[in-house]
């Protein structure tokens, strides 16, 4: 029997990502950071705080303790909020096995030293290679084996082309990348624009804005990868114009939902409140604005997104703002 593969993270997208390996024939072990998680998909065979209504196969183990859940694998999925990575990670690293590769699936940046998951792994867990998957990808719909595409982005080999076989199916296509920083920064920056984007919807603006919106997020996106390294090409592929259409468009999104609600009136502190789920883009924005000053790089709607959320301004004042700014060539670095 091979060794079982570990799945750090259950909320949505972890559930689905350790599903389908599951369903592959994987032996899996699913780590949830909430006791009424593990025991919920052990008992129902469904992770009703993340996933309800989707019927987990009955081999998915599932464990609280991270020891445990990295005991002897062979391959090591991380799917932990951005906000929680460190602290995760630093608590596996005694115990994942040397060597062991790594699939970073979260879309995010850390907040604290503002690095994108790889780096932050890396650091962690200098004995494991890492790699990073996105794309356009809601977990819902890859648990109902609707056609999705992503990518692996990480050194190129046998290693990721193996990795690459893993992860495959005939409903789940997988492309190799050798960008894993553009890879995960147009994972983590597309939530930025996509709560953007519901604030134009909130404030029922029309499709003009929101494809004006989405093209120019995307600039923003290019302009911040270069300046950190990345090649400008990766965001015109799925991790980058695929997952920011996506998420600004999509109904299942909870970035654009989040910034719906805001566009409607609502305060920030209110729509957290009413959901468990994490909206990555919150905390992102911050960081965007962070990583955008480090790297002196213009990024005036992530600017904008950040004076709406923690400076309580007006959403309608912010588009207003980003619409008067002094003209420019569309090509230019702003």
């Amino acid at each position: 029997m091979t060794r079982p593969v570990a799945v750090i993270g259950a909320g949505a997208w972890g559930t689905a990502l350790a599903c389908l390996l599951a369903e592959k024939g994987e032996r899996v072990r699913l780590w949830a950071f909430e006791p009424e998680v593990a025991a919920g998909i052990v008992a129902d065979h469904e992770n009703k705080l993340y996933l309800p209504g989707v019927p987990l196969p009955p081999t998915l183990e599932t464990t609280t303790s991270l020891e445990e859940a990295v005991f002897d694998v062979e391959l090591m999925v991380f799917v932990v909020p951005s906000h929680a990575a460190a602290k995760v990670a630093a608590a596996l690293a005694p115990h994942v096995p040397p060597g062991v590769p790594v699939v970073s699936a979260t879309k995010g940046i850390e907040p604290e030293k503002l690095r994108v998951m790889s780096t932050l792994l890396e650091e962690m867990l200098p004995a494991s290679p890492v790699f990073a998957l996105s794309g356009p990808s809601f977990a819902v719909e890859v648990c109902r084996r609707l056609p999705t595409a992503v990518v692996l982005g990480g050194a190129p080999g046998p290693q990721a082309e193996a990795l690459q076989r893993r992860f495959m199916t005939a409903a789940f296509r997988v492309y190799l990348g050798g960008d894993p920083v553009g890879v995960q920064l147009g994972g983590a920056l597309k939530n930025v624009i996509a709560l953007a984007a519901g604030v134009v919807d909130g404030l029922g603006l029309g499709h003009n804005s929101r494809a004006a919106l989405i093209t120019r997020g995307l600039a923003e996106m290019v302009r911040l990868g270069v300046a950190m390294g990345a090649d400008p090409r990766t965001f015109a592929g799925l991790s980058g114009m695929g997952d920011l259409v996506l998420t600004c468009t999509g109904a299942l999104s909870r970035n654009r939902s989040v910034g719906v609600q805001l566009g409607q009136g609502k305060k920030l502190a209110d729509v957290l409140a009413g959901t468990r789920t994490v909206a990555e883009g919150v905390s992102t924005s911050k960081a965007a604005l962070g990583l955008a000053q480090r790297h002196c790089v213009e990024l005036p709607i992530v600017r904008e997104v950040c004076a709406v959320l923690f400076e309580g301004k007006d959403p309608r004042r912010a588009v207003s703002d980003l619409m008067e700014r002094a003209a420019r060539p569309e090509l230019d670095q702003a």
